[in-house]
């Protein structure tokens, strides 16, 4: 590719990403000098991946031009149809070439596997991979270990290790390690396991998982009892009731989204190779479930451009597929791999993970509403053709290059199918490259219709849907406020759009959990290995409604569960104390903090801003007179202040008292009048005046005050305030890096506004 040609390129692709997917491109994924200066355009990072995957085209046909197949590989990420994942677009043609993003490592009953899997493990996330593991071998805790004639300590103290280990490693210089940890609810320990993040200062580094299993599904269809078995030798050492284990999963992911649960027999139901042995556990996402020493390539093609006159453009995508898997089968021959072992294995089944991303972006393009039955028919016929697609590509490549090493004791030999791949398709969390692509994520719904994004000078602009926008200017209704009142809630359902608008442009809130199971049952059904999936909750759901989620994902065949009911995790703000915004505080930082846990959590509003406007109003009590002052933000009153004409003694301690404990509960969204509504009438022993004007109590007096301030009347008459406006960002999570709204997905994290992800 010649410099003029790349250059054109380099213009062209620039002009199609949006802010959001440069900046995540130049602070993640070019190469850049020491100082931080990106080395390369977006168009070079490209170049550089198609010609470094194309080169394993010659261990096949030694001496042919690459030429095509570099133009090929470069044409469907450049026109953003294909994307492979993050470890490939950052390290292919750099001296890491660690191409894979998820690796299983086993974890043996001794000590010498244990310690050896943490080393394997450090090796793995300092090459930019994430790891999982089942530490359902591991003896349970006051087990008996002869060697030292003492007891084991059981799968949860060394699940902790594990975790310490991963929080040293800086993953590749800029992804942070993440881990799964699964452990059969057969297990002894498994109480204990379930428990283990209630506290969410705890194995901050993992996604937990218990792995149920068809006879414990069964037991709590029934109600029964089901057996736990010691790993060491699989006897029977006690008997647990299942559904009061159901009970506690659901309610611990009801409180803050740990653990799921994968369905561990369907898994090996899949499993292609099973003489090799049992699939214990998956990536760190769920969507991978691999063999011990397996690791897996992972891309996404773009649903989003898939259409062609108004209508499913299925040339199109068939030729993306064949692309994609032949890329794919490429990045096995040309990574660099952290461990030999973890090479033999790769190798011998040739894995890769083929799935989508813009789904939700395809079904507004085509005016079907996400929770729909037309949209999980069409998931079906979708996703049905990408899987025979890349089944035929498979083969294709397997004329030319062979099977896969271990075919002659896998599935496909017993189906007749000669393949190159043991297994094609995945549909994995597409946090960061979704955003490169400018689409929504995997199968996910859209998060938010728009968001503020901001720009020089601290300017805010309301950033939207290209299809929502491009249909509110075609009817006529579009407006900046418009915008920046759906950027305010991320949805439709409080604006004053045509009902159409809103049945079609449906957010992930919007979609009830059952449909979000529905949708993810209808692309597994065509999926070879598992799909990332979250079911997102309002705050205010039951536990009951996350155990009625659970089953119809039994009843629906999907392969493990995650769900995430709003507010509900500490670690929603990231667990930082601090989260840069600029705005209207400048370049302060606004301070995030939610309730107790396992309690409602109400979003919090930013720090308080140096300057507020405010005025003080004088109520007269019997302890003499009483100054009420309230302070406002953006966002409706922000603090008071009550203080009295005299210092010192109990009143002014109280009235002191009362103020704060308004100025807190202004702070978590609580509207004028619910206070007004507690404070009058509280009575004290010196009232004073009479009438309608008389002042029973200080308590009295500020909530008379409040009253005046927001013409709250005595009785119905009144102007009641609402629920205080609380910004997404703020009521979601904040991104720690621009403020911007956090999504859910899959266990990442991830900010559309800026590129920020965090898995575990």
């Amino acid at each position: 590719m010649t410099v003029s040609e790349l250059r054109a390129l380099s213009a062209e692709l620039e002009g199609r990403l949006s802010p959001s997917a440069l900046k995540v491109l130049q602070k993640r994924y070019l190469k850049r000098t020491a100082d931080g200066e990106p080395l390369e355009a977006p168009a070079d990072m490209l170049a550089r991946v198609a010609e470094n995957i194309a080169q394993a085209d010659l261990l096949y046909q030694p001496g042919e031009s690459l030429d095509a197949t570099i133009a090929e590989f470069f044409s469907v990420m450049a026109g953003l149809e294909f994307l492979p994942n993050t470890p490939t677009l950052m390290n292919a043609g750099r001296e890491l070439q660690q191409l894979a993003a998820c690796f299983v490592l086993p974890v043996e009953d001794s000590m010498e596997s244990i310690f050896g899997a943490i080393r394997d493990a450090a090796l793995v996330h300092q090459s930019g991979g994430g790891t999982g593991f089942s530490f359902s071998r591991l003896r349970p805790k006051n087990d008996l270990v002869r060697s030292t004639m003492g007891v084991a300590s059981g799968p949860v103290s060394f699940m902790r290790v594990f975790d310490m280990a991963t929080e040293t490693i800086k993953q590749g210089g800029t992804r942070r390690g993440a881990n799964m940890g699964i452990l059969r609810v057969d297990h002894p320990d498994i109480v204990e396991f379930i428990r283990a993040k209630e506290d969410e200062h705890i194995l901050n580094n993992f996604n937990i998982s218990v792995g149920v299993t068809e006879e414990f599904m069964g037991a709590v269809l029934t109600g029964g009892d089901y057996a736990l078995r010691n790993p060491r030798d699989h006897s029977e050492v006690g008997r647990l009731n299942a559904r009061e284990i159901f009970d506690l999963i659901v309610d611990l992911a009801w409180k803050n989204g740990e653990p799921g649960i994968v369905f561990l027999d369907r898994l090996n139901r899949d499993n292609p190779t099973p003489s090799l042995g049992e699939i214990e556990s998956t990536n760190p996402c769920g969507e991978q479930p691999l063999l011990p020493y397996e690791s897996c390539n992972l891309g996404s093609i773009n649903l989003a451009i898939m259409l062609k006159d108004g209508a499913v453009d299925w040339d199109r995508l068939r030729r993306v597929t064949r692309t994609a898997v032949h890329f794919l089968d490429n990045v096995i021959d040309m990574n660099r791999y952290p461990l030999p072992a973890i090479e033999e294995m790769t190798r011998g089944n040739r894995k890769i993970g083929l799935g989508v991303m813009g789904w939700a972006d395809l079904l507004v393009e085509l005016g079907i509403p996400y929770d729909s039955d037309e949209a999980i028919r069409l998931g079906h016929e979708l996703m049905g053709f990408i899987e025979e697609e890349s089944i035929k590509a498979s083969e294709e490549l397997a004329l030319d290059r062979g099977v896969f090493s271990n075919w002659g004791e896998s599935i496909w030999k017993e189906r007749g199918r000669r393949v190159r791949n043991a297994t094609l398709t995945t549909i994995a969390p597409t946090g960061t490259i979704s955003i490169i692509a400018g689409c929504s994520s995997g199968v996910e719904p859209i998060f938010a219709l728009a968001f503020i994004r901001n720009v020089m000078d601290n300017t805010e602009l309301p950033e939207a849907h290209p299809v929502l926008e491009r249909v509110l200017k075609e009817r006529g209704l579009y407006s900046e406020g418009l915008m920046k009142g759906i950027a305010s809630v991320g949805g439709l359902h409080d604006m004053d759009v045509p009902d159409d608008l809103k049945r079609v442009f449906v957010t992930a809130h919007d979609v009830s959990p059952e449909w979000h199971i529905r949708m993810q049952a209808a692309f597994q059904d065509h999926v070879d290995n598992a799909v990332s999936k979250t079911v997102n909750f309002p705050n205010q759901a039951r536990p009951e409604d996350v155990e009625r989620v659970y089953l119809l994902a039994y009843e629906l065949g999907v392969k493990g569960v995650t769900i995430y009911r709003d507010g509900s995790r500490q670690d929603q703000v990231l667990n930082i104390g601090e989260v840069k915004r600029k705005g209207s505080n400048g370049d302060r930082a606004a301070q995030m903090e939610l309730g107790p846990q396992g309690t409602p959590i109400m979003p919090v509003r930013p720090s308080r801003s140096p300057v507020l406007r405010g005025e003080t109003l004088e109520k007269v009590t019997g302890c003499g007179s009483l100054y009420v002052t309230v302070n406002e933000d953006d966002f409706g009153p922000r603090e008071v202040f009550a203080n009295m004409g005299k210092a010192g003694g109990c009143a002014s301690a109280s009235t002191e008292a009362i103020g704060r404990l308004i100025s807190l509960a202004f702070r978590y969204g609580v509207p004028p009048d619910k206070i007004v509504k507690q404070l009058r009438g509280i009575r004290c022993h010196v009232p004073l005046g009479f009438g309608p004007n008389q002042i029973l109590s200080c308590p009295d007096a500020i909530g008379k005050a409040l009253a005046d301030k927001y013409h709250l009347g005595s009785g119905n008459n009144g102007k009641a305030v609402g629920q205080l406006e609380i910004p997404l960002a703020v009521a979601q999570g904040a991104c720690p890096e621009c403020g911007g709204a956090i999504e859910h997905e899959g266990g990442c994290m991830v900010c559309r506004a800026c590129g920020y992800s965090k898995c575990s």
